[in-house]
């Protein structure tokens, strides 16, 4: 059973789902520069909200070498939101307040013309990793299955090659599923890593 809240504004519903903190385990499997990284890992992911119109996301993996003592991967910090046009009643950019107030707030029948016909809700995702690299991903939200892949990454100077990357998320029976393919390290986009979340 899930458990909705009822006072969230109307452009996070769509991804309402989500809420919560989710932790589990889930596999890595990568080929990339004449070594094949593979191995399990623990998953701590939280997807929360302070009363915007979107998302607030960080996520946590510690590897678990076989024989070996834990390894924390990279950390991602966050935000999640449908794709709109930004109005006058909007704040930003940076800290400018909106140049006018909102008439009301947004409504679902706003959020209902933001869907792509026949499918589901355009969405942005931008991450920031905690080893430097930074995406800005588009996709959609249908229903409980959410698919995203990179518009642009940005990288810091010092960080190994990574070029793009696509990610699924679905609720199936309870649990949040994922599964995230990487360009990285020379090797052209494909599966890297996957997981079985359950919310705690």
């Amino acid at each position: 059973m899930l458990d909705l809240p009822t006072d969230l504004p109307a452009d996070i519903a769509p991804l309402s789902w989500l809420l919560g903190v989710w932790e589990g385990t889930g596999v890595i499997d990568y080929e990339a520069d004449g070594h094949h990284y593979q191995g399990e890992f623990t998953h701590r992911v939280s997807f929360s909200h302070d009363g915007g119109p979107f998302l607030n996301y960080s996520a946590t993996a510690v590897h678990l070498p076989e024989g070996g003592a834990p390894v924390p991967l990279v950390a991602e910090t966050g935000f999640w939101r449908l794709s709109r046009p930004a109005g006058a009643e909007d704040a930003g950019p940076a800290l400018l307040p909106p140049a006018t107030p909102a008439a009301a707030p947004r409504t679902a029948d706003d959020v209902e013309e933001l869907r792509v016909p026949g499918a589901g809700f355009p969405i942005e995702v931008a991450l920031a990793h905690s080893d430097g690299i930074m995406e800005l991903y588009l996709g959609q939200v249908n229903g409980p299955r959410i698919d995203i892949a990179t518009d642009a990454v940005v990288r810091a100077a010092g960080t190994k090659v990574y070029g793009a990357a696509s990610r699924m998320y679905g609720l199936v029976d309870g649990h949040l599923l994922w599964a995230w393919d990487i360009a990285a390290l020379g090797t052209e986009l494909r599966s890297h890593a996957s997981a079985r979340l359950a919310r705690v």
